[in-house]
């Protein structure tokens, strides 16, 4: 090997890690529109079997369909968004009636109580307490900053969802549109594999968010059980949000839970807390646990196992290495994407014993 082929070797080896560095960057720099293509075919997904519903059994055009089907998701979204005010108009209004004098001692005779009754002597309360800033905490800033700072956030938030929307009418119109977008990047004799991959993603995805549907709903129902037995304020926007936050593996339902235990204690701060605030907290916590217990046993193995037809520990693998890689987005993206490498690795490498094992159910 001469000194020309080597100086060509280096010079080719230094033009990928340029090329690749730079194709990072540009991702990284639209990665909003990246976020939007992801909710879109997140939105197609689910909306798949609606559309061949309306398409197949109805007879409906294909354009028309597609209004439905996103009709009915706007609804569903804006339903969700509606069950959130109450819980924002009540804790502005509890906010705008706490004497900012009173609410210290409130909350250190809580804390207190709850230091009394396990016997948690060494917990200083009255320290804590004097060193919190409550003005500082319940005070909103400057008016005309939060004016700004609301209405970017409105307009940034009508061209996310306008983004959103435009991409998921073609994406469900033109149901081969993003693996064709896609397929422009493979090798010609890679495109028969690549194009089975994409169906069979799609298929087994689309149950997958089918499932995490009914999921949330199940929760969403229970939890509403529970929180109307025990008199919780805003019981039916709290047990969504619970049930939403399952989405999240095991981060997300530990989030649903403070918050539950959160609101039981804001909404009962002149209550008793030995006789009223900690029993409602442990009725509440036998509630959520039982629950957990269902979601965990019943619900998560019929939707992992049956849809994307993976094993219980492969799923729990999976989050588990996708979360420790990409953080909470990975907790919530280890399902599809593992899903996807699944059958991704079933036509490129079949021939491998670990993929015949673990793709012999797709």
């Amino acid at each position: 090997m001469n000194s020309r082929e080597i100086t060509k070797g280096i010079l080719g080896a230094i033009s990928i890690l340029i090329g690749s560095v730079l194709l990072l960057y540009f991702l990284y720099a639209i990665r909003s529109i990246l976020l939007y293509i992801a909710f879109a075919a997140v939105i197609s997904l689910m909306g798949r079997p609606l559309m061949l519903f309306l398409t197949n059994k109805l007879k409906f055009k294909p354009g028309l369909a597609v209004i439905v089907c996103l009709f009915v998701f706007l609804s569903i979204f804006s339903s969700i968004f509606l069950l959130f005010l109450p819980i924002i108009t009540d804790q502005t209004d509890l906010l705008g009636q706490i004497d900012l004098e009173t609410l210290p001692e409130k909350i250190q005779r809580v804390l207190n109580d709850f230091t009394g009754y396990f016997k948690l002597d060494k917990f200083n309360v009255d320290d804590l307490v004097k060193k919190i800033d409550f003005g500082k905490i319940l005070a909103f800033g400057d008016f005309t900053e939060v004016l700004s700072r609301i209405f970017s956030g409105v307009g940034g938030f009508m061209i996310g969802l306008f983004s959103v929307v435009f991409i998921a009418f073609f994406a469900l119109k033109d149901s081969h549109l993003l693996e064709n977008s896609l397929l422009v990047f493979a090798k010609t004799e890679d495109e028969n594999k690549l194009r089975r991959a994409f169906i069979k993603i799609k298929e087994l995805l689309s149950r997958y968010f089918v499932g995490l549907l009914f999921q949330v709903l199940i929760l969403f129902v229970l939890y509403s059980i529970l929180l109307l037995i025990f008199k919780v304020q805003n019981p039916i926007a709290l047990a969504l949000i619970a049930a939403l936050m399952n989405l999240i593996p095991y981060l997300g339902p530990l989030i649903g839970f403070g918050l539950m235990m959160l609101l039981t204690i804001t909404g009962n701060l002149d209550m008793d807390f030995s006789s009223v605030i900690l029993p409602k907290m442990i009725y509440i916590a036998i509630g959520y646990l039982v629950i957990q217990l269902i979601d965990n046993f019943v619900n998560q193995p019929l939707i992992f196992g049956n849809s994307v037809k993976s094993h219980p520990l492969e799923i729990f693998l999976a989050i588990l290495i996708f979360g420790s890689l990409l953080g909470i987005g990975g907790l919530i993206a280890a399902v599809p994407l593992y899903t996807a490498l699944k059958v991704i690795s079933k036509e490129f490498l079949s021939e491998y014993k670990i993929v015949k094992s673990l793709t012999k159910e797709i």
